[in-house]
């Protein structure tokens, strides 16, 4: 069976990495071309992947379901993040400045993931489906 996703969620889709590549990629590429002062590596690598992740949403507007794997992966992320980071900084009072509007940000970025994605088409394509590189067992 070959799962089938509707215009309407293509569009969205398209849009998601849309904005992901406006929100993300104006401050990962100006960073990362024009640092200020040699970086801590962990920030380093962190704009590398977010200067990389806007690149490959550029990808996603133009083949949304062969990128799709990306939208799961910023679902995944960002729900840690909020997790990880901002549950605990709010439960201490201290969620504020950068830090909210990053939550703010973050929140906003996995309900519209969680939209978006046709998981119908994420179960059908990437949990049932045998891989093709698999070998079977004799």
């Amino acid at each position: 069976m070959s799962p089938t996703v509707g215009r309407l969620r293509l569009l969205g889709i398209r849009l998601m990495f849309l904005c992901t590549f406006f929100a993300v990629a104006p401050g990962a590429w100006r960073d990362l071309l024009f640092p200020a002062q040699p970086w801590d590596p962990h920030h380093g690598i962190a704009v590398s992947v977010w200067a990389a992740f806007s690149v490959l949403a550029v990808l996603g507007v133009f083949r949304p379901l062969k990128m799709l794997p990306l939208l799961l992966l910023q679902a995944f992320y960002t729900s840690l993040w909020l997790l990880a980071v901002a549950l605990p900084l709010w439960r201490e009072g201290a969620l504020d400045g950068l830090a909210l509007q990053l939550a703010l940000a973050n929140a906003t970025a996995v309900v519209l993931d969680l939209c978006v994605i046709p998981w119908g088409y994420v179960v059908v394509r990437y949990l049932r489906a045998p891989s093709a590189n698999t070998p079977r067992l004799a």
